[in-house]
């Protein structure tokens, strides 16, 4: 159920990019270029769908 939201909240990009941006700041498990990648390429719309469905949690 909760990776139906999170896919439905994709729809609403610029909230789906603010929360991946939260997670991967408070993220210990990844170097600071991977953030950094995500964090950029988050800007690109299909990039929150690819974060949720490869296991990143947006909250």
């Amino acid at each position: 159920m909760k990776k139906l939201l999170e896919l439905l909240v994709c729809f609403l990009h610029p909230l789906a990019v603010i929360l991946m941006w939260i997670d991967l700041a408070t993220r210990p498990g990844m170097s600071s270029g991977v953030k950094v990648a995500w964090a950029i390429f988050g800007l690109l719309p299909l990039v929150p769908f690819i974060y949720v469905l490869t296991g990143g949690d947006l909250w």
